[in-house]
């Protein structure tokens, strides 16, 4: 089975908040990717939230030197993603990051997104949960995706599915 999942950090959790940075990988394969992305490309991206800084360790400056421009990160997940199915663990906020980021160039996603419920069932996301929340998370895009896969593949083995 292709399990490929997505990871999004962001300026912060508010209404106004945006994604800073994208990181994906395709477990059956091993492909992946990670990017940041710069704010001052898209209009009225000026939220900034210190204590997710705090969280993510990602400083706004550094979005600005080595950031996408957000249509080349459109560009580039749509080239790398067309057609696939995007896990997340936190489905309603990578969502909500992802629309703002296409909507912000006017550009669709060529891909879907969906919730652990669309490899877990509801026992394995209950295991998911307790294996997720004793991790050491770094609050990394790519780091958080890896993590996300262990977790999905233990709950995975353990329950035969």
């Amino acid at each position: 089975m292709e399990l490929i999942c997505i990871d999004l950090e962001a300026s912060g959790l508010g209404a106004e908040s945006y994604p800073i940075e994208v990181a994906w990988k395709n477990d059956l394969t091993g492909e992946q990717d990670s990017f940041l992305i710069d704010p001052d490309t898209a209009e009225g991206w000026q939220y900034w939230d210190e204590y997710a800084e705090e969280m993510h360790g990602i400083e706004r400056e550094e979005l600005n030197k080595k950031g996408l421009d957000i249509i080349s990160a459109c560009k580039r997940l749509n080239e790398k993603l067309k057609d696939k199915i995007l896990i997340s663990d936190a489905c309603e906020f990578d969502l909500f990051w992802l629309t703002r980021l296409f909507e912000a160039t006017g550009m669709k996603p060529n891909f879907e997104m969906a919730g652990l419920d669309r490899v877990l069932s509801k026992e394995q996301r209950i295991q998911f949960g307790f294996l997720a929340k004793a991790q050491a998370r770094k609050h990394r895009a790519l780091q958080d995706v890896e993590d996300i896969i262990t977790c999905i593949k233990a709950v995975s083995c353990e329950t035969g599915a």
